[in-house]
């Protein structure tokens, strides 16, 4: 059970977020707890899903977006997300279950790929003070300053649904996948 109400239904959510949820459900087929939960708060998922589908014009595909979340979910230890972008991966972005578990493991088959994941991971060990020389070494990979600043971004937003639903004990209603290790628990 979480720790605020997750409303059952869009119905229950606030007047403001209703329409916000049923562009979800129409986009996605159905309304998962994690905008559930963010409706609690009308501003809090206006941001979330604007900034959401900005990213998804961006630069990155959605391979390389999905194993970032995968690799910050899994060292933010939040099983909520890790289950999402493990369905997410496998279903969507098409990734096998050796890509989800090198992803989870902050890596890639993929050597570019790799190098998105490792700059990813550098960034929430470090709290984006990484060094001079990661940003270097993702740029090196084939990154052009655009995206590196679109992983920066995405490392931001899946911490932030990461804290959330870490935080308020979001009921997971994706197959359950549990973190292996946690950065700080």
């Amino acid at each position: 059970m979480s720790n605020i109400p997750t409303p059952a239904t869009i119905d229950a959510a606030p007047t403001a977020s209703q329409p916000l949820l049923a562009a979800v459900k129409q986009q996605v087929g159905s309304v998962p707890n994690l905008y559930r939960i963010v409706a609690n708060s009308p501003a809090a998922l206006e941001g979330y899903l604007a900034l959401g589908g900005a990213l998804a014009k961006g630069a990155l595909d959605a391979r390389t977006r999905e194993r970032i979340a995968l690799a910050v979910a899994e060292l933010n230890g939040c099983d909520y997300c890790l289950s999402a972008h493990t369905y997410l991966g496998t279903h969507v972005a098409r990734l096998d279950a050796a890509e989800l578990s090198a992803n989870r493991d902050g890596t890639s088959s993929d050597p570019k790929a790799a190098a998105a994941i490792q700059f990813a991971t550098a960034l929430v060990r470090a709290r984006g003070h990484v060094a001079a020389a990661d940003v270097d070494a993702v740029k090196a990979a084939g990154y052009g300053d655009a995206e590196v600043v679109e992983i920066i971004v995405h490392v931001a937003l899946n911490t932030l649904t990461n804290y959330v639903n870490s935080a308020l004990a979001t009921e997971v209603d994706f197959p359950k996948v549990t973190a292996r290790a946690a950065l700080a628990r």
